[in-house]
């Protein structure tokens, strides 16, 4: 079933993709130099990447010297950190490389405060911590909008490709509210194009229907980290911690940030993979970490490259099979925690 929008429903959508379109291309550099997404200089290393973004003097350079052992320097007043500054936390075996940037301020998007650097970096990232503080006045520096900060924790539910020929064909798994095809097909065609496949996975709007045609989102796991909530009450402190993907912090006081570094992990969904030799005890001491839904063929490849070639099967002791230990071929996906014995051919 799908409820038809109203008319005015229609014109908003339209003007919605003509704002959009003709925001990019304002946006969008002319000249050779100060093209967009040339981030700071900063070698990705470690199992995974997080970035810190942030209003100025939110506790971002304290969190980062708190968790790891890189001195972001701190002072009580604004933008104290001009660059990016990585930093390790190890937590289950596991290096996480946090990056500390520059605090963001309104029209990020278009370079402010060295806005375009921040967030090509933060592209980069497999997770961002959303950085506040309680009862932080936002002052001079406004709000972020959209455009300045291009995170958002929806993940892709519409399936967008443009075709050659064939007009639009669309569908939907389920049923819709603020969508139909005469809609998609008006958005569309403001973009010039006459031929796609659209499938809606979920009740969204015309907003995310223009976020996927642009390309310009980038939607990726995000948590909200408030800070210096040792300066609010309990009943406040009570109604953050229950808002969605929302954690409470104290960086100078060291409060919770046990908490924060266990949801950074689910957030990431990082496994630890322990090995096993023929006739010997498990590896408990130097795990390999994957990513969730990392399969045994991916745990040969970490292993070594070859090993595909040679393998016969695996055997695993875990949550991930039904009795243990369990035989298993490549496509096994692994869980946390599972042991793994490679066995290959003679």
């Amino acid at each position: 079933m799908i409820l038809s929008p109203t008319a005015t429903e229609y014109h908003l959508g339209v003007l919605k993709a003509k704002l959009a379109k003709y925001r990019s291309q304002l946006l969008e550099p002319t000249g050779k130099k100060g093209e967009k997404g040339e981030g700071f200089d900063v070698m990705k290393s470690g199992d995974a990447r997080v970035a810190l973004i942030g209003f100025p003097s939110v506790g971002k350079s304290t969190l980062l010297s708190t968790l790891t052992n890189t001195e972001s320097v701190a002072a009580n007043y604004e933008f104290t950190t001009l660059t990016c500054i990585p930093g390790v936390i190890e937590y289950k075996g596991a290096n996480i490389q946090l990056l500390d940037l520059p605090g963001i301020i309104e029209g990020a998007s278009q370079g402010k405060g060295r806005g375009r650097q921040v967030i090509a970096v933060a592209r980069t990232a497999d997770l961002v911590l959303m950085m506040s503080c309680t009862g932080y006045c936002r002052g001079a520096h406004g709000r972020l909008g959209p455009d300045d900060v291009v995170y958002r924790l929806l993940p892709w539910r519409i399936y967008f490709k443009q075709k050659k020929m064939g007009g639009l064909k669309f569908n939907a798994t389920l049923p819709l509210t603020k969508m139909d095809e005469r809609m998609v097909q008006m958005i569309l065609h403001e973009y010039k194009i006459f031929n796609a496949e659209v499938i809606f996975r979920e009740d969204c709007g015309a907003d995310e229907l223009i976020d996927v045609i642009s390309g310009n989102r980038v939607y990726m796991n995000c948590l909200y980290v408030y800070n210096k909530v040792d300066q609010i009450s309990i009943e406040e402190i009570d109604r953050i911690a229950h808002q969605p993907n929302c954690i409470v912090v104290s960086c100078n006081m060291k409060l919770n940030l046990d908490y924060l570094l266990e949801r950074l992990w689910e957030s990431l969904a990082m496994l630890r993979i322990y090995t096993k030799k023929p006739g010997s005890p498990p590896d408990f001491g130097d795990p390999i970490i994957m990513r969730g839904g990392s399969t045994v063929e991916h745990v040969c490849h970490a292993i070594h490259r070859s090993i595909v070639a040679v393998f016969k099967y695996a055997l695993v002791w875990g949550t991930s099979t039904k009795f243990n230990p369990q035989r298993v071929g490549l496509h096994h996906v692994a869980h946390d925690e599972d042991v793994i014995q490679i066995v290959t051919k003679k």
